[in-house]
């Protein structure tokens, strides 16, 4: 059977064991280009090879490869997962974060509510962070819009709405500190300044514009939790009010009107790992 593709799997920890209860504790790298880096390498490597038009899938990544690391559960993980598919940009033809929900058995079941596992949703079915990350890609459009900014992305589609996913990612950990003892606090964002939005090419006329934030107490149900006490277990009104803490709601809703000159501007403030979806709907 012809091979026509390459399959392989990368984790942003620099120290560590192979440990699925996470015993040894692991360090998230500081390494800017930890994960995407080992994906331009491996296309590097393609590309001087005698089959430089394979296709490279990413089957398994993530920041980290034990389901026992809470910068999975954090607010942090969000902008984590963005910074690195913008780095990564066409050099795979997909990404496949580990995984969907903390229903994960490989090192046996676990039990407890939030125990940083792999998932998007814990075992209740509560959003993580994470799972905003990629719902905010997949309400972008086709159309990629012209933007030399590092930290976003910005579509339109055919019927003139605009999107503009946006986010701050910024390394916290202290030195000497591993993720199982960090990323188990209640972890306030520094403020990063203000972030200014323009967007030209606009048709003239009246818009609907909803802003979607996620970070620190933002669709953040984890820091909820710990707000809880990080209890092992969790009541029915606990799981609902965790699920009301981290439904998708939007920052803001509004309507606008862009002028003759099509250029819409916003300006708002942006902490340590926030993550910020515009979208603009023609009406």
């Amino acid at each position: 059977m012809p091979l026509d593709f390459v399959s392989s799997h990368s984790y942003g920890v620099r120290q560590g064991y192979v440990d699925e209860f996470g015993k040894t504790g692991t360090v998230l790298s500081d390494d800017a280009w930890a994960v995407s880096g080992d994906v331009l390498k491996n296309r590097k490597e393609i590309e001087a090879s005698v089959m430089p038009g394979l296709e490279l899938h990413y089957t398994e990544w993530s920041s980290s490869y034990t389901p026992s690391d809470p910068m999975h559960d954090s607010y942090h993980q969000a902008a984590y997962i963005l910074q690195k598919l913008k780095q990564v940009g066409r050099a795979a033809q997909s990404m496949s974060y580990w995984v969907f929900s903390d229903i994960f058995e490989e090192p046996g079941p676990r039990f407890e509510a939030f125990h940083g596992g792999f998932g998007l949703l814990n075992t209740q079915g509560i959003k993580k962070p994470a799972y905003f990350a990629y719902q905010f890609l997949n309400r972008l459009a086709a159309t990629e819009l012209q933007n030399s900014d590092a930290l976003s992305w910005a579509t339109k589609d055919a019927s003139g709405s605009v999107q503009v996913l946006l986010w701050d990612f910024t390394y916290t950990l202290p030195e000497g500190l591993n993720d199982q003892q960090y990323y188990v606090q209640d972890l306030p964002a520094r403020e990063k300044g203000k972030v200014a939005v323009r967007i030209a090419g606009l048709e003239e006329g009246r818009y609907s514009l909803l802003l979607t934030q996620v970070g620190y107490r933002h669709n953040d149900a984890y820091t909820a939790y710990i707000d809880m006490g990080s209890p092992a277990q969790l009541s029915r009104a606990q799981v609902a009010a965790l699920k009301s803490e981290a439904d998708g709601r939007a920052l803001k809703k509004e309507e606008i009107r862009v002028g003759p000159d099509g250029v819409f501007v916003s300006e708002f403030g942006l902490r340590e790992n926030d993550v910020f979806l515009l979208e603009l709907d023609p009406q």
